[in-house]
């Protein structure tokens, strides 16, 4: 039987969070409406460096056209942009990566020849893009492709040309829309530690993905939106630790989790190959719910634990 006590655990999380970063990307009173739609809707946030930050939302929630705002792609109704304190322009484009989630690569040129280009385009001399296309060869582990065109590449491949072309100039601020869509868990743990090393080397980083597993494992903190409003935001722990407190309660033999029927002021979350995961009012005790348990059968877990950002997703959106 697993035992865990959350007060002391929950505390030490928050004691040790990371210490906040001042911010470089904010986003100001942000409106755009498309007809009877509204895309943004006031939607204001701040990005600080040296973190990694997912961007979430249901479908249609704003994400892409936020993004898109930020490099000056969609036409603003109100509010601004700002880098660095100031209101983003031409110049400092120049020094953001972007990843969109549609291709935006050559298909029928030569991978190399491809990155090299890009490179250019952002002011790199020859021997510069040359050599910054020969780090991500290499650091992304596709060094025999740079003589295949883009067409050829498996799904995987073409996700980190893509990345390499948001990241040949050495950006300041990378922005990535859905960046682990359709990769195999290799692709996402090679993609996943390229964005965690750039934040450490004090890059912006903000992504959004409809992965949330990834995104708990990746970010230090989120921003959800719906509807172009910004409805939750916070690190992953300050998330994960506040609201009730979560159990996850396994008695031998009973793999519907019958023993929690009667149980008063618990709402059962899910039940998973007989571990139930129950909600706890602050009025009840523990203990009660242990007691319960062993009257059922021998308690073979009985564990609190972090709020998930699955339920930090859904309880947003509510």
């Amino acid at each position: 039987m697993r035992l865990w006590m959350p007060e002391l655990t929950s505390w030490l999380r928050i004691s040790v969070s990371l210490p906040r970063v001042s911010a470089l990307l904010q986003l100001e009173g942000l409106r755009r409406a498309y007809g009877t739609v509204t895309a943004l809707n006031d939607l204001s946030f701040d990005v600080p460096a040296g973190e990694v930050v997912g961007f979430l939302g249901p479908n249609g929630a704003g994400k892409t056209t936020t993004m898109r705002a930020i490099f000056g792609l969609t036409e603003l109704d109100a509010g601004t942009v700002r880098w660095k304190g100031a209101p983003v322009g031409q110049a400092e484009r120049r020094r953001f990566g972007y990843m969109p989630e549609e291709r935006g690569l050559y298909p029928g040129m030569l991978v190399g020849e491809q990155i090299e280009y890009l490179g250019r385009l952002h002011g790199f001399s020859t021997p510069q893009a040359a050599a910054a296309t020969n780090t991500w060869l290499e650091r992304l582990d596709i060094s025999d492709r740079r003589n295949s065109k883009v067409e050829t590449l498996s799904h995987g491949n073409q996700q980190r040309v893509q990345l390499m072309a948001a990241l040949v100039h050495k950006p300041e601020l990378l922005v990535l829309d859905e960046p682990l869509s359709g990769l195999d868990p290799t692709g996402i743990d090679a993609i996943g530690q390229v964005l965690v090393d750039q934040a450490r080397a004090g890059c912006c980083v903000l992504f959004s993905s409809h992965q949330l597993d990834q995104v708990e494992d990746l970010c230090e903190r989120v921003m959800i939106i719906d509807h172009g409003r910004l409805v939750v935001s916070g690190t992953v722990d300050e998330l994960a630790t506040s609201g009730p407190r979560r159990l996850v309660v396994r008695v031998e033999g009973d793999r519907s989790a019958a023993w929690t029927r009667q149980l008063p002021s618990v709402t059962v979350s899910e039940i998973d190959g007989g571990a139930a995961r129950l909600i706890l009012e602050d009025s009840l005790d523990s203990d009660d719910v242990l007691r319960a348990a062993m009257r059922a059968g021998r308690v073979t877990q009985f564990s609190f634990e972090r709020r998930r950002l699955s339920e930090v997703f859904r309880e947003a959106l509510v």
